[in-house]
């Protein structure tokens, strides 16, 4: 089961323009004067520059009425204690099993320091636009392919419970966008093949994307109903997929894209889920240049926790 403590780990991720005007951009959206105080977890904290730290924090969050066994549930604990005792050791009285904070987390037999995977967590999910492997081995002082595997685990970390979207009253936007592809104002070289990406966001709430690599009615369909609740108003652009989608939802708004209608009165638009798209190609052009089909869905993860928890404070 994932840590809940890795939740508090994403201050400072509404880092602003100067020039921006406060609440114009869809991942700054201000929530009152708690995010303006959330700035606490910089990276001077401890907790990113010493082992034990990072595990005394990761304790408190995990076990805050004190240690629990991840086998058999018992809060019945004993502390092993001694000179050749691991720190953090703890001994189950219950069903005699030795653990710590760490079992059954991505950080389990890692030999990589806890507080250098504290420290990735926070460089992965503060930046808007994501962080590079690259840049984070060199940061860490890790080999590239120990970076990438830490990446690539907490993007398995940063993975939703799959729950619906939306609900009685709430609004859902689907859309679909292009990644790559593109040879526009390039002297030489190869492009990556153009990807397809589907994504869908709640207003107020949680985005969800999927890399399809056929986009055709019968994918859309597929991830609409899977991910949607059906109680829930569905806006789209006029691509005619959607128009008989709609149909299975408690409304559809739909706007003319090709006509440049953007809004209607009403709320009826897809800017929401349009802004998204704006953050996720903003990652591919400036930071990862390049996405493999087989590693996609993570990265799309990556982008969707970023949005999904930009309300979240480190209080």
């Amino acid at each position: 089961m994932l840590l809940r403590a890795l939740e508090a780990l994403q201050g400072e991720r509404y880092l602003r323009l100067a020039e921006r005007r406060p609440g114009n951009y869809i991942l700054d959206k201000t929530h009152g004067q708690a995010d303006k105080q959330a700035m606490n977890f910089d990276l001077t904290n401890p907790v990113f520059h010493s082992a034990d730290a990072a595990r005394e924090y990761l304790e408190s969050l995990h076990w805050p009425d004190g240690p629990v066994c991840p086998r058999c549930e018992s809060s019945r604990a004993t502390k092993v204690g001694g000179e050749t005792a691991r720190a953090g050791l703890y001994m189950c009285n219950d069903c005699r099993r030795q653990f710590t904070v760490t079992v059954g987390t991505i950080f389990e037999d890692s030999k990589i320091p806890l507080h250098k995977w504290l420290l990735a967590f926070r460089l992965l999910s503060g930046g808007k636009k994501g962080h590079s492997t690259n840049e984070l081995s060199r940061t860490l002082g890790l080999t590239y392919k120990s970076a990438w595997f830490m990446t690539h685990r907490i993007r398995e970390a940063m993975k939703d419970d799959g729950s619906p979207l939306g609900g009685p009253g709430k609004i859902v936007e689907s859309d679909e966008a292009f990644i790559g592809g593109k040879k526009k104002k390039r002297l030489s070289g190869k492009v990556a093949p153009m990807k397809k990406v589907m994504t869908l966001v709640e207003r107020g709430g949680r985005a969800r994307s999927f890399f399809v690599a056929n986009l055709h009615a019968g994918n859309i369909r597929a991830a609409l109903v899977t991910n949607v609740h059906r109680t829930s108003k569905l806006m789209t652009d006029d691509a005619r997929v959607y128009w008989s989608l709609g149909r299975e939802f408690a409304a559809h708004g739909t706007t003319l894209h090709a006509a440049r209608e953007f809004a209607r009165p009403g709320g009826v638009h897809s800017n929401t889920a349009e802004n998204f798209f704006s953050i996720l190609k903003r990652g591919v052009v400036g930071t990862y240049h390049h996405w493999s089909p087989a590693h996609m869905h993570r990265y799309l993860a990556e982008f969707d926790f970023r949005y999904s928890t930009r309300t979240m404070t480190d209080e």
